[in-house]
């Protein structure tokens, strides 16, 4: 778990809004984690993604996956035993992560 408190203080620093930690391990078999966090702009979206991806690059010597498009307004980035879903405001409110994964204990928001 200190790895997500490190990768959501990265999407801090680069602004991301409405951060949410969700611990998903006893109800996934794909991952522990799940990131949610907004930005403001597709560019926004790329630049946060950008970091995290640096991040990892330079903390766990690895660089991983990353999905989807600033301008498709949804990004994930998948690091294993923690993925980072990014979205812009109306693309959040329409997949509605937080309660499809509901049944996961919410470990941190951050306005």
């Amino acid at each position: 778990m200190d790895l997500a408190k490190e990768l959501i203080e990265v999407l801090e620093d680069k602004k991301a809004e409405k951060l949410v930690l969700l611990d998903i391990h006893n109800i996934s078999s794909f991952t522990d984690y799940f990131i949610i966090g907004n930005g403001t702009s597709d560019r926004m979206l790329q630049a946060l993604a950008d970091a995290v991806l640096e991040f990892a690059k330079q903390k766990l010597g690895s660089t991983p996956t990353l999905e989807g498009n600033g301008r498709d307004g949804w990004l994930v980035v998948d690091l294993g035993n923690i993925v980072i879903h990014l979205f812009d405001p109306q693309q959040r409110n329409y997949y509605k992560l937080e309660q499809l994964w509901e049944k996961g204990t919410r470990l941190l928001t951050v306005q």
